[in-house]
């Protein structure tokens, strides 16, 4: 019987790909009208630009621990977090966004350190701009918090998740708690996380389910600590038997009545 379910937030209850989408989008449309581009092309090439410099820095490894993407780090300051790796993640990230923007406008034929200097300051207040909450997340949350509590479990950094709260603030009142990787020490697959949410909620691993969008992080990490899980497969993606949910739902309003199955 379920007696708590956790929610992953990005991509969950939180549209974060369509926000960074539009955020590039309008960053790269100011593009367009100073240069002949193409602003699809040089979003393509500033992607690739960002993925590539991400992974050379010392504090890739971090990252990918905590779940840190590297469009994250394009808008993001780090401000807390005690690990060392964030304070130096504040050091990186003025030049790792400069140099990303400057070294995708010079993929496509561009050379213009002055502009790309300007991009990179331009995305992040986009980005800020584009607080999307799915259309059912309200509604389905409503309908659970009467009868479940409701953890949320999110990778990422701790100033950067409450700042993705805060800009809907209504979000957060359905919670009682909050986890966040960064804060945590390490972030979803690996199991401790996940049994420390299951001490919050005074729960074992069988009496909560998991939801959420990603197969390696929200499923795997389920998965490994014996909690059932609700893949959240909106775009209705192929998927190999690497890694298997308990459940496949394709928006928030089946998850109750897959939890009325369970019960």
């Amino acid at each position: 019987m379920i007696k708590a379910i956790f929610f992953d937030l990005d991509d969950t209850l939180l549209w974060d790909e369509r926000s960074v989408e539009e955020a590039f989008s309008a960053t790269c449309q100011k593009a367009a009208e100073q240069y002949e581009l193409q602003p699809e092309q040089l979003e393509e090439a500033v992607r690739q630009q960002a993925r590539e410099l991400y992974m050379s820095y010392e504090t890739y490894p971090f990252t990918e621990k905590i779940g840190i993407n590297p469009f994250e780090g394009l808008w993001g300051d780090f401000k807390e977090g005690e690990q060392a790796e964030f304070h130096k993640m504040r050091e990186i990230v003025p030049a790792y966004r400069r140099d990303a923007w400057t070294m995708g406008l010079e993929q496509i034929g561009v050379h213009d350190p002055e502009l790309g200097e300007s991009l990179a300051e331009l995305f992040p207040a986009e980005r800020r701009k584009r607080p999307i909450v799915y259309e059912e997340t309200y509604s389905a949350l409503d309908q659970l918090k009467e009868k479940y509590p409701l953890l949320l479990l999110t990778n990422g950094s701790p100033d950067l998740q409450k700042e993705k709260l805060s800009a809907v603030p209504e979000l957060a009142a359905y919670f009682d708690h909050i986890v966040i990787s960064g804060q945590f020490g390490i972030g979803k697959p690996d199991h401790s996380i996940f049994e420390h949410a299951l001490e919050l909620l005074s729960v074992d691993n069988n009496e909560a389910i998991m939801v959420g969008d990603k197969l390696t992080t929200d499923i795997l990490g389920a998965n490994r600590t014996g909690i059932p899980s609700a893949w959240l497969n909106r775009r209705g993606v192929a998927r190999d038997d690497a890694i298997v949910p308990t459940y496949e739902i394709h928006d928030l309003t089946e998850l109750e009545a897959v939890i009325r199955s369970i019960a």
